[in-house]
């Protein structure tokens, strides 16, 4: 199949038959060989009902149903892998993303690049609690990830599906797959998208997500720094170990006044059997790395081709 369209959906009921027409009259003038995957995220409306009926009519579309709400990224995870195109594009179903633009992102696709990623150059969003917070979190991005990217809150993106396929998608890690996929030395190139004010239901995503980005971000900071020297991560949580346990063996061999403090010494021991064990750890994790699969072969491929 040429290209799989993946839309999450929660409590949209007023936009899905809309969506579908949009998708539709976008992609059919394309020739293409296509599906449609709407991956419900445990709606309490009737957005399940209307995308089944829609589903009846049009063997293109298939539902993925969630037993209850998990959020964005699970949702959009779970229509990656019950996709079958070469090419994925996914998108926000509150008709804000514009199916109009995917034409223009499977265009990039087809020029080489591996990731084609929208970029909402006139949103149509709050100010205060939408708009400054997103630019403040893309160029923090960019600065810890190395990878600059002027909306990586945009869902409206293309993707190879020999490169997307193998991303781990978490927590609200979407925002990220550029980032991620850098390990592979992948080719992204971004395009202006239209973006539409939200006229039907209300957003469901707010500031209360902005902690969940900055655990996040600590975890691909961390994954891109050391992904390929595991050891050096291990062996700077075990030299830290081990000072603490050393100090407080000598705090316990010291103490005056009476015999040395049990307490002191305990914690000692068990600092310092941390820091074996980290150490362990740490030599595991680069057998793996240099033995096991962890599809760096699939990474090479991507990144000499």
């Amino acid at each position: 199949m040429d290209l799989s369209i993946i839309v999450p959906l929660y409590n949209e009921e007023d936009c899905v038959k809309l969506l579908y027409e949009a998708i539709v009259n976008a992609v059919n003038p394309l020739e293409l060989d296509y599906e449609m995957l709407f991956v419900d995220d445990g709606s309490r409306d009737n957005t399940v009902s209307i995308a089944r009926q829609l589903a009846a009519i049009d063997k293109r579309l298939r539902i993925v149903k969630f037993r209850r709400n998990y959020g964005q990224t699970p949702a959009m995870a779970a229509g990656i892998d019950h996709a079958r195109g070469r090419v994925l594009v996914t998108m926000d179903g509150d008709l804000q993303n514009d199916p109009n633009n995917i034409p223009d992102l499977i265009g990039k696709i087809a020029e080489g690049y591996d990731i084609a990623i929208g970029w909402r150059h006139k949103r149509q969003d709050k100010l205060l609690s939408r708009k400054i917070p997103s630019k403040i979190a893309n160029r923090l991005i960019g600065k810890v990830t190395g990878v600059p990217v002027k909306d990586n809150g945009c869902s409206l993106k293309a993707y190879r599906a020999d490169v997307i396929k193998h991303i781990p998608l978490y927590s609200e890690m979407h925002r990220f797959i550029p980032a991620m996929t850098s390990l592979a030395g992948t080719r992204i190139a971004e395009i202006k998208v239209n973006h539409h004010p939200r006229v039907h239901g209300e957003s469901k995503y707010g500031l209360s997500r902005i902690y969940k980005v900055l655990f996040d971000l600590i975890s691909i900071k961390t994954i891109l720094a050391f992904f390929s020297k595991p050891l050096q991560l291990f062996a700077m949580g075990a030299f830290i170990s081990a000072f603490v346990g050393v100090i407080a063996v000598a705090l316990g061999l010291t103490s005056t006044g009476g015999p040395p403090s049990i307490v002191f010494l305990s914690v000692g021991v068990l600092y310092n059997s941390l820091a074996v064990v980290l150490l362990l750890w740490g030599i595991l994790g680069e057998l793996i790395y240099r033995t096991g699969d962890l599809k760096l072969e699939h990474f090479a491929n991507i990144k000499n081709r």
